[in-house]
């Protein structure tokens, strides 16, 4: 007797149920028992506690591994004080440095026997090789890879510029007057370089960081020491901004329909000519104060645009002018001439895809779907839509923009989507991602975000405000929202609500 098509009397059936989560976005078994170390090394001033901080945040976000970032410097504070003059970095002050070194390793110790757990990481100078090798021995017996980063920086205006714009804002130097702090940081890198003892192969594996610029990668093996390397060598310390803005409003948004490929609504393109505006005046022109005169200085900097490839935000971007700047320098000292926000549509930035639901709004979904909106309603992080995507799904395809972010000195402007822009807001404000469902991330309004070693700052700026406008279609339904994570959802628009600046088109100010 012949069967139906579709016949299937012994179906695969995974364990994570129907629309599951892939594995490498929820630290599957390529990461379910290695476990790894990462010893940080380095004068002061050299970028070292940044690296540290964006290797755990990245881990934890992208990779969905448990870790640890241990610092000995808030160690040595709460054992000493919290302000550590150059003297304490002196020899006869050895033995104090080690008893926060051995507090910090203690705690390390006991979190890394724990199950589950995959990376701790050492963040000091660790500067001798006696140090090192005494950090190697007291962790051995777990059993862990071990990774030494060290971070070289010969370059005396990278150095005063790590000074001023990360140490001396460090929780050791706060209410310090800053030429004061900024001599006591010189101090304390001569004293340290008295015994520095570079790494090398007698260290293990390692990666060498030389002014942001040369990695020497030596012998670093496996699946999360591989990571950590094509991570590293994306980063860097110089100042950076970029800024994050949803599409204007669509027509599907006016009539409260999720996903599609409309084009803008009036209201919409009325927010886009006021972006050109601000992209202008804003994003792209540099600000500074003339030293005598206290008078402002606007000049022309090089600025980057990234537009996802839906022509909601393609028609968001098309007021932007695209202006020359000649003879303008990498820093690898190439000459070019710049194009002023030249448009790059990217795949990845597209809005999470809906799937079969693509087109409805939000009550023909529980209407026409019943078990698919309750599933939403257990856990908005996970769910995947039929034949769709999962804000899961969405941080592999995220993954290369982080790069790109992380690498890029000049500021962009991305002009993309709700849901991509709450993984990236999260990822960047340090928000776990049970969370990033729920970030506020509203329509006519301009995020500037600004990544530092000890977190990240925000400003917002509204460019368009809603009595502008007729109806701006995103009141979501009460019932869309998924209840089984209040707590986040809550924590989460907390802390993504800071103050709003309004942008007069008329007479932008200066920020």
């Amino acid at each position: 007797m012949s069967q139906p098509a579709d016949y299937n009397p012994t179906p695969h059936v995974i364990p994570e149920g129907e629309n599951a989560t892939p594995l490498e976005v929820v630290g599957g078994d390529c990461t379910a028992t290695e476990k790894l170390i990462i010893i940080m090394c380095g004068l002061p001033a050299t970028g070292k506690t940044h690296i540290a901080n964006r290797i755990a945040r990245y881990i934890s976000f992208f990779l969905a591994v448990e870790s640890k970032l241990l610092n000995v410097g808030d160690y040595r504070r709460s054992l000493f004080g919290v302000i550590s003059p150059s003297d304490f970095f002196t020899h006869a002050s050895s033995n104090q440095r080690e008893l926060a070194c051995d507090a910090a390793l203690g705690e390390l110790t006991d979190f890394m026997k724990q199950d589950g757990v995959r990376v701790g990481i050492l963040d000091s100078t660790n500067c001798t090789r006696e140090r090192r090798t005494r950090i190697r021995e007291a962790v051995a017996f777990l059993k862990c890879k071990v990774l030494v980063i060290e971070t070289v920086c010969d370059n005396e205006e990278l150095i005063e510029h790590n000074i001023r714009t990360i140490k001396m804002n460090t929780p050791g130097y706060r209410n310090v007057d800053r030429e004061e702090a900024y001599k006591d940081v010189k101090k304390r890198r001569e004293n340290y370089m008295d015994i520095y003892e570079t790494v090398d192969e007698r260290d293990g594996s390692y990666i060498k960081i030389i002014n942001f610029q040369t990695f020497i990668v030596h012998n670093a093996r496996g699946y999360l020491p591989q990571k950590v390397v094509h991570f590293v060598m994306n980063l860097h310390t110089l100042p950076r901004v970029f800024y994050l803005t949803r599409h204007g409003q669509s027509d599907y948004n006016l009539l409260g329909k999720i996903g599609g490929d409309s084009g803008l609504t009036d209201a919409g393109r009325k927010f886009a000519r006021r972006l050109a505006d601000f992209a202008h005046n804003h994003v792209g022109m540099k600000v500074e104060k003339d030293e005598e005169t206290g008078e402002e200085k606007r000049t022309p900097q090089p600025a980057r645009l990234w537009t996802s490839t839906l022509r909601r935000t393609k028609e968001t971007a098309q007021y932007i002018k695209h202006t020359k700047i000649p003879a303008f320098k990498w820093d690898n000292g190439d000459e070019v001439e710049w194009i002023q926000f030249q448009g790059r549509a990217r795949r990845n930035l597209d809005e999470l895809y809906a799937g079969v639901c693509d087109g409805l709004t939000y009550k023909e979904i529980e209407e026409k779907y019943p078990e698919e909106f309750a599933r939403r309603q257990e856990d908005k992080l996970t769910y995947r839509y039929p034949r769709g995507e999962s804000y899961m799904d969405v941080t592999l395809r995220l993954e290369p923009i982080i790069l790109d972010i992380e690498r890029t000195r000049e500021p962009i402007l991305i002009v993309g989507h709700q849901g991509i822009h709450r993984l990236l807001y999260a990822y960047f404000m340090g928000l776990p991602r049970e969370q990033a469902p729920y970030v506020n991330i509203p329509l006519n309004t301009v995020i500037e975000l600004t990544p530092l070693a000890y977190g990240c700052t925000e400003k917002r700026y509204l460019l368009l405000s809603k009595e502008e406008m007729m109806c701006d279609g995103q009141d979501e339904p009460v019932t869309s929202m998924p209840v089984k994570h209040q707590e986040a959802a809550e924590s989460a628009r907390q802390q993504s609500t800071p103050d709003v600046h309004a942008w007069d088109v008329m007479n932008p100010p200066s920020f």
